[in-house]
């Protein structure tokens, strides 16, 4: 009764290949295309390879200084990652103060730090691991935590520096300033 999707996506002979049309689609990267009354998913978007922690998520103790500070006080903690994941658009004391407000007024901070870790994840092709990121960050918040500054550490960040300070280090200045303007073409 119903035309197949193949069917439907396919042109007819002689003439040219109809373009794709619908919404984008944030899952697949792919199009739903339009064509009578079924829909056929017309591009797939190849996975990007999928990389380990290089900690464990119990190996708190690797760094028992961020561990203590960590247990005591997780704004701080969070504030330091937040500020490297945001790429310096947020400071480390907003994003723990944040961290904190959400923490007093509902006590539900895991479910602002698992976004950071998804962005994490996102940001250098790390695995969900052991479980979804809200999971890992309701279970064991300060493990979560912990895991994620040791990761930003040893991928060469000096977390008590904050991104700007980080960039400098690293001689990448010119990516992160804005064009200079030349003042010859004034009125």
């Amino acid at each position: 009764m119903y035309p197949k999707a193949e069917e439907d996506a396919a042109p007819l002979q002689g003439q040219a290949p109809r373009p794709a049309t619908g919404f984008p689609m944030s899952g697949g990267g792919g199009y739903y295309q339009a064509g009578g009354a079924t829909a056929a998913f017309a591009v797939q978007q190849a996975k990007a390879p999928v990389a380990a922690w290089s900690t464990g998520l119990c190996d708190c103790f690797d760094d028992c200084s961020n561990c203590c500070v960590t247990c005591l006080c997780p704004c701080i903690t969070f504030g330091q990652i937040a500020e490297i994941i945001d790429r310096g658009s947020t400071s480390c004391g907003t994003s723990g103060a944040l961290y904190t407000l959400i923490m007093l007024l509902t006590g539900c901070q895991c479910v602002f730090s698992c976004f950071y870790r998804a962005k994490m994840r996102a940001q250098y092709g790390l695995q969900e691991s052991p479980c979804a990121d809200c999971c890992v960050h309701w279970c064991c918040e300060c493990c979560a935590l912990c895991q994620e500054y040791r990761e930003l550490k040893k991928r060469g960040f000096d977390m008590k520096l904050g991104w700007h300070a980080n960039m400098e280090r690293q001689g990448r200045t010119a990516a992160t300033m804005p064009p200079q303007m030349h003042l010859g073409m004034t009125r």
